[in-house]
């Protein structure tokens, strides 16, 4: 296992970039503990992948270091790296048995038979796979195959890391869960440090200790998943994270406030100095019907159960929210009310000054 340490690194598929938008990855700096769990997560596009085969050596960075516990390995080749990496769609040799699959990481390396058996043993009974160890791969359903995608990754134990690149693609809805939490599980077991790339919140979420929210190459924020969806950073990551997202509003600022339409907007923050672009941002978790508030008009509910999925027009735009099913949603005509505690001022999309508001 390692620490693993991204320095001053920069990217691009271009042999001589020039602008901003030729660099895949703009300027990171990122360290990720020994044995932790993380989640890169972000759109397609926005340089997970990028990233994660910098990390392993499938790619050499234009610019700057990686570094495993303070060693530069930023132009060593994936095999001095001791990286473990399972893609997307699952590499199975499918004439070969479970067993056969899952022990060829280790027969490639020339360890002892014994000691394969030993580590096989373990993961097939990790993944669930004990009882088709002496089956073909070929017969395997497509999350069977990815199980053993996982199982090779984990049936090592020199591993620096083990890297997912969207690792349940291919996997039905209903048995993602199971190796979200199989996922989960195995590292809480073996305390490996994992890297897992993707682009769906829930999976990221409910996977990492810590989540890297990635756009157009940068990082956005790196939280927890409760800072994540509590203190968004830019608008970006509460729009990204949650469901539905946050709304955004544009705003005025008086003297630190938010303003909308004339109607003051308390928040968590305070816009210092001279802003562009302000906005305000609340989850729809954190907005109610009241009988005084910013003026807005029902156009649409959508039920969904526990709660309803309210949208409102007001003068600055749309605005959702959730309702309880026991509570009364007006027609027509309405007045909102935002949670101080939870609202926050964004300036060219990232989260103003912090401070509090009078």
């Amino acid at each position: 296992m390692a620490k693993i340490t991204l320095s001053k690194l920069r990217h691009s598929y271009m042999a001589a970039p020039s602008g901003d938008d030729d660099w895949a990855l703009k300027q990171l700096d990122l360290e990720w503990d020994d044995g932790g769990a993380y989640a890169l997560l972000g759109p397609s596009g926005c340089g997970k992948t990028t990233l994660l085969n910098i990390i392993s050596g499938l790619l050499a960075p234009t610019e700057g270091k990686v570094l495993f516990d303070e060693a530069d390995v930023s132009l060593l080749p994936p095999e001095k790296r001791q990286i473990a990496q399972v893609f997307q769609f699952p590499v199975v040799y499918d004439t070969m048995t479970v067993f056969d699959n899952l022990a060829f990481p280790l027969r490639n390396r020339g360890v002892a038979e014994d000691v394969v058996h030993q580590r096989v043993a373990e993961v097939a009974a990790m993944i669930d796979l004990t009882d088709r160890l002496d089956k073909r791969a070929s017969g395997l359903t497509a999350d069977g195959k990815q199980k053993i995608s996982l199982g090779r990754g984990l049936v090592r134990t020199d591993v620096n890391a083990v890297l997912f690149d969207e690792p349940l693609t291919v996997i039905d809805p209903h048995l993602k869960f199971q190796l979200r939490s199989k996922l989960k599980e195995l590292h809480q077991r073996i305390a490996l440090t994992m890297i897992y790339v993707t682009h769906d919140q829930t999976e990221a979420l409910t996977f990492a200790d810590k989540v890297v929210v990635m756009n157009m190459g940068e990082i956005v924020q790196v939280g927890t998943p409760v800072e994540l969806f509590e203190t968004p950073q830019h608008t970006f990551v509460g729009h990204f994270i949650g469901s539905p997202g946050m709304n955004v509003l544009p705003c005025e600022i008086n003297n630190g406030n938010a303003f909308i339409a004339g109607t003051k907007i308390a928040a968590a923050n305070k816009a210092d100095g001279n802003l562009v672009n302000t906005e305000i941002g609340v989850r729809p978790e954190f907005v109610r019907f009241a009988t005084k508030g910013l003026a807005a008009r029902v156009t649409k509910v959508s039920e969904t159960g526990r709660f309803s999925i309210v949208e409102a027009e007001c003068d600055a735009g749309k605005v959702k929210l959730l309702v309880g099913e026991d509570e009364k949603i007006p027609t027509g005509s309405a007045k909102l009310k935002f949670d101080a505690a939870n609202t926050r001022i964004y300036s060219d999309g990232w989260l103003a000054g912090l401070g509090s508001v009078e």
